[in-house]
């Protein structure tokens, strides 16, 4: 038998922790916990294969302030303008918060989107419409997913780009807005688009565990193609009922090669680079997640979703970025560099993104209560105005597309919304942009509302 530990998920805003695995026979190779293996160009009508392009996501859950990255206003009146200083960068007439200053060196492997807004301040509305584009009427009391995420639909449109590696995975999980796997999740397409959860990269002497096999299960006996059969005769009895591990039934081959191969182990020894390079990144989750990623593009996964949480910063927003904007710079930076140092930057589109931004007035420091009793001054859910970073895979770098008012409040100029972002993402994947899923009632969907991509980074 086969025994998937797909981990924690790890606590957020709710509390809510689960680790879950699935104990199957052979035939359930492609099962809960390997959802992302190599199996969705068999049923990708639009996927294009003379790309080679793939994306990393860096999500920041809990919504980073655009006010104190990259979108200041040091003209501002002070609540407004906030704590820190803008710093210049390598490319003249960008300027980002002087917090991120290995970012202000990077600058011309990026560009910066100042424009995107769907006006909601609720987390769950947010995280759905930038991870699906869609409304559909998701919020905190009805929060669950009701649409595919991107990595999922890249991963049925796609697949991935080598043999025997998964073409979706989350690094260190899947998470949004403590809901696993949430809006990464595949939802319509079937869970064997969830993505392919990585675990703690940081930890010391990390492995893998999705690829170990269970005690006593050797890759030999697997190859006793008679055992094999016998497992599956016996997993087909256990799985009648069970549509999730039926749906996933034909792709066992390719989930046999992706759990036996090399191409997956090698990608994610994460022992084998450089020490120096390691320390670049940051010896923490954020830094050595990032540097996995990297390695998981290189050797052929389409799409990485990084998870960076902690940003939901309503109050003590000082203490909060001095300790997590060092590591969220250093982080970013280097996978730019690290990309483009190796000839890769050209093939892969990094993206930085959370499900919104911050309220441009900062509140008292109160939280209810007297005004600085909980630190320093801090600022609230914002949907009507955030950054996004996008950079590599034939997207312009050291370019700022759009504006906000003086205040950062709302778009000034080009107002742009999730459609958008992602069809951008859908042009340097290869995918139509006009690719409908099917709905429960069986009506065809199509994914982007508008396909319009961000014209000024192609």
């Amino acid at each position: 038998m086969f025994r998937l530990d797909l981990g924690p998920s790890g606590r957020y805003c709710h509390g809510v922790s689960r680790r879950s695995f699935l104990q199957v026979g052979a035939a359930g190779f492609a099962g809960l916990g390997l959802a992302g293996v190599p199996v969705a160009r068999a049923s990708s009508p639009s996927g294009s294969a003379g790309k080679d392009t793939s994306v990393i996501l860096v999500w920041l859950d809990g919504g980073p302030s655009h006010m104190d990255l990259w979108d200041m206003k040091p003209d501002a009146p002070a609540e407004y303008a906030g704590i820190w200083r803008p710093t210049r960068t390598s490319v003249p007439g960008i300027d980002v918060s002087e917090m991120i200053p290995r970012q202000a060196r990077a600058a011309r492997h990026f560009s910066v989107v100042r424009s995107i807004h769907h006006d909601t301040g609720d987390h769950f509305a947010g995280g759905h419409r930038m991870l699906t584009t869609k409304d559909l009427g998701v919020s905190g009391a009805n929060n669950a997913p009701k649409f595919p995420g991107i990595g999922a639909i890249a991963d049925r449109a796609v697949g991935p780009r080598a043999a025997g590696m998964p073409g979706y995975v989350a690094v260190p999980h899947a998470a949004s807005i403590g809901l696993v796997p949430g809006y990464f999740g595949g939802h319509l397409l079937g869970a064997r688009h969830d993505p392919f959860v990585a675990g703690e990269p940081s930890t010391p002497g990390y492995k893998v565990q999705n690829l170990n096999l269970a005690a006593g299960l050797t890759v030999g006996a697997l190859d006793d193609r008679r055992g094999l059969l016998a497992h599956f005769d016996t997993a087909r009895t256990q799985l009648d009922g069970n549509t999730t591990a039926a749906a996933l039934d034909s792709f066992g081959k390719q989930a046999y090669e992706f759990v036996t191969g090399p191409a997956a182990r090698l990608a994610f020894d994460i022992g084998k680079e450089d020490e120096k390079l390691r320390d670049r990144y940051g010896r923490n989750s954020w830094g050595q997640s990032c540097l996995l990623a990297r390695r998981l593009v290189e050797a052929g996964t389409t799409f990485v979703a990084v998870h960076f949480g902690g940003w939901d910063h309503h109050w003590d927003l000082q203490k909060g970025y001095e300790d997590c904007l060092p590591r969220l710079d250093a982080a970013v930076a280097t996978l730019y560099e690290d990309l483009a140092d190796r000839g890769q930057l050209d093939s892969t589109l990094v993206v930085v993104m959370g499900e919104f931004g911050r309220t441009p007035k900062m509140n008292d420091g109160g939280n209810g209560g007297a005004p600085m009793s909980q630190g320093t001054p801090g600022r609230d859910h914002w949907g009507h105005s955030m950054s996004v970073l996008m950079g590599g895979g034939g997207v312009k770098g050291g370019t700022v597309v759009g504006s906000t008012d003086r205040l950062g409040q709302h778009p000034k100029a080009r107002p742009l919304t999730p459609s958008n972002l992602h069809a951008t993402i859908y042009r340097v994947l290869g995918i139509d942009p006009n690719l409908q899923v099917t709905d429960p009632t069986g009506r065809p969907v199509n994914t982007l509302d508008d396909p319009e991509p961000i014209a000024e980074l192609l």
